[in-house]
C-alpha cells in the first residue's frame, strides 16, 4: 500500500528492500527533522502498519489467552503493548493496542507474522493467526488496514498541535481518546517523551496530515522515527531481534509482558528465565566510527578479536549522537571493549554506551563509548 502522502513536495521514498517502503524516508533534511522532534514537534507517515480490530464480548478475556500481556481489566480509554510468541518463548511479533468503544485495535509493523497455531508451522499475517484462535469464542477480527491510517506526531509541543487539528492529545501513559470522524488518538511512551498515534480513517489520512502541519508540525520520515526509537533503546521485530529473542533480552518485560499471568503460549521460557536464570543475550546502544560512511545492516555480526559475539539490529545516522546501531550481544562479552561492527565493505569500529547496559544494581556505569571509538 503507497501512500499519498510520497506524492508531497519534499518527500523522499526509502529503499526498495526497507521495511519502511511505501512511506515518505524523509523530507529533505532527516537530521533536522530528528531536532525539531526533540524542540517542537513532528508528523510521521506511518500508514503501511498493519491495523486490526477485535470486537465481541469475550474480546479482552480471548486475547488475554494469546498475548503476553494483562488484558482482562484493560479498562475503555486505555492501550498497552503485547508480543506474541512462538511455543518455545521466542518473539514472533509486537502489538501495540487500543480499547476504545468495545473494540481492541491493535497495529502492528506491515507483514508480521507469527509461527502459527500448531507448530511446527509456516508463518502467516497474525491477523489470520489471531482468526485461526477465534475456535467458539464471541470475538470477530476484521483487518482495518484499508479503512484507517496510522500518524505519529512527537515533540514537546505535540498536544498544542493536535489540539489545534482537532484530536484531544490524552495526558496519561497508552491512555486513548476517540477523535471526531472516526480513529483515536494514543499517549505514547516512546520513541519521545511526548509522542503520540493518530489513528484515522484512510480516506482523511491528506486532511489530517494537512491539518497538522498547518498547525506547526514538521513533516518528517521513517529515518526520523527510527533514530529516535533506536536512541530510546526501543527494538523491533525482525530488524532487532532473530528467530532466538526471547522477551528479556530486548527489554519487553514490564512493558509487553506481565510476569503475572500464565497461560498464553511461550509463557513457560518467560517464568523460566525470570525465576531461575539470565537470558544469554542483552540488547544494547552501539556508537559506531562514521568515518567509513558506512552502516551495518541487520543481522550482520558484531565481532570482538576475530569472534562473532552478537548481531547488529538497526543501524541508523542520528542528529546528535551520530551512526548509532542497536545490537544483541552475548552477556558474556565485556561492555568496555572495541567491537567491529558489520560484514564485507559495511565493518566499523563500534563501542557500547555504558547507559545502555542494565547492572544488576540497575544503575548505568557512566557513558564513555564515544571517547573510546579514539583510543
Amino acid at each position: 500500500m503507497i501512500s499519498p502522502l510520497l506524492a508531497r513536495p519534499g518527500a523522499v521514498a526509502p529503499p526498495e528492500d526497507s521495511p519502511d517502503a511505501g512511506v515518505p524516508w524523509h523530507f529533505g533534511d532527516p537530521l533536522a527533522e530528528q531536532r525539531s522532534a526533540a524542540r517542537s514537534a513532528v508528523v510521521v507517515d506511518r500508514s503501511h502498519r498493519t491495523v486490526l480490530a477485535v470486537s465481541g464480548e469475550e474480546r479482552l478475556s480471548w486475547l488475554h489467552t494469546l498475548l503476553t500481556q494483562h488484558l482482562t481489566q484493560l479498562p475503555d480509554g486505555a492501550g498497552t503493548e503485547a508480543l506474541v510468541l512462538d511455543g518455545n518463548g521466542r518473539v514472533d511479533c509486537h502489538l501495540v493496542l487500543a480499547h476504545l468503544d468495545e473494540r481492541v485495535w491493535l497495529d502492528a509493523d506491515h507483514g508480521a507474522t507469527t509461527t502459527g497455531a500448531l507448530p511446527p508451522a509456516a508463518p502467516q499475517p497474525v491477523g489470520a493467526y489471531l482468526d485461526a484462535m477465534r475456535f467458539w469464542s464471541k470475538v470477530e477480527v476484521t483487518d482495518e488496514s484499508a479503512d484507517f491510517a496510522l500518524l505519529t506526531v512527537l515533540g514537546p509541543n505535540a498536544p498544542e498541535l493536535l489540539a489545534a487539528a482537532g484530536a484531544s492529545a490524552p495526558t496519561e501513559r497508552l491512555a486513548v481518546a476517540p477523535v471526531a470522524g472516526g480513529g483515536w488518538v494514543r499517549r505514547m511512551p516512546w520513541p519521545r517523551p511526548a509522542g503520540y498515534d493518530l489513528l484515522v480513517p484512510r480516506a482523511a489520512l491528506v486532511d489530517w496530515w494537512e491539518r497538522l502541519e498547518h498547525a506547526g508540525a514538521r513533516p518528517a520520515g521513517s529515518w526520523a522515527f527510527e533514530a529516535l526509537r533506536v536512541e530510546a533503546l526501543r527494538p523491533r521485530v525482525g530488524l532487532d531481534t532473530d528467530n532466538r529473542t526471547i522477551p528479556h533480552e530486548v527489554g519487553w518485560i514490564g512493558g509487553a509482558v506481565h510476569l503475572e499471568k500464565g497461560c498464553y503460549r511461550g509463557q513457560e521460557t518467560v517464568a523460566r528465565v525470570h525465576n531461575l536464570g539470565k537470558p544469554p543475550r542483552r540488547m544494547v546502544l552501539l556508537h559506531l566510527d562514521g568515518s567509513p560512511e558506512v552502516l551495518p545492516e541487520p543481522g550482520d555480526p558484531v565481532s570482538l578479536d576475530g569472534k562473532a559475539v552478537g548481531r547488529v539490529g538497526t543501524a541508523v545516522l542520528h542528529h546528535e549522537l551520530g551512526p548509532i546501531a542497536l545490537a544483541l550481544l552475548k552477556r558474556s562479552a565485556p561492555i568496555d571493549a572495541q567491537f567491529a561492527a558489520g560484514a564485507e565493505d559495511r565493518v566499523v569500529a563500534a563501542a557500547v554506551d555504558p547507559d545502555s547496559v542494565p547492572t544488576d544494581t540497575g544503575e548505568p556505569p557512566g557513558r564513555q563509548a564515544i571517547r573510546r571509538l579514539h583510543t
